[in-house]
């Protein structure tokens, strides 16, 4: 990996991170929280793939967890928010607009189906469902974020305006 990418992914792990410790609207229910960090997430991978993706999610967001004080998330957000972006950043990266809309949303259903699977194993079936609303609200936010932000950030870097 050369210093360039290192430093990238650096960079978008704590852009990640920033955005995830940003603005937070606590759960009290499943001591979870809605966060911004997915918009960083998928600009990551529609911009750069799903290594980027991945690592951005995953390491960003979990560490905004043990920061934030909510260590009881940041492995099954390791895992969610990891998984999350190398989908995302895997599909978009077949080419055109279609398949980045399509790796949104799979990362998207993958981040509420994981967190809906971590609450139920951390708290029961009924309070994890608590989380579903407010993970759909930050999946469509971050895609309606990523998905225009890469566009422009495309351009400005002189490639394709498609995902």
């Amino acid at each position: 990996m050369s210093v360039r990418v290192l430093t990238r992914n650096g960079l978008l792990i704590a852009l990640t991170a920033a955005a995830t410790l940003a603005v937070r609207i606590p759960n009290p229910a499943t001591q979870g929280y809605v966060n911004l960090g997915d918009g960083v997430l998928f600009t990551a991978a529609l911009l750069w793939g799903s290594r980027a993706g991945g690592l951005a999610g995953g390491i960003g967001s979990a560490l905004a967890d043990v920061i934030g004080g909510y260590t009881i998330w940041a492995p099954w957000t390791l895992v969610v928010k990891g998984v999350e972006g190398m989908l995302a950043g895997g599909i978009s990266s077949r080419g055109g607009s279609a398949f980045a809309v399509l790796g949104l949303f799979a990362g998207g259903v993958w981040m509420i189906t994981g967190y809906y699977l971590a609450g139920r194993f951390l708290f029961g079936s009924v309070v994890a469902l608590t989380e579903i609303p407010g993970n759909i609200v930050q999946a469509v936010v971050g895609a309606v974020v990523a998905f225009p932000l890469s566009i422009t950030l495309r351009k400005k870097r002189g490639l394709s305006t498609t995902p």
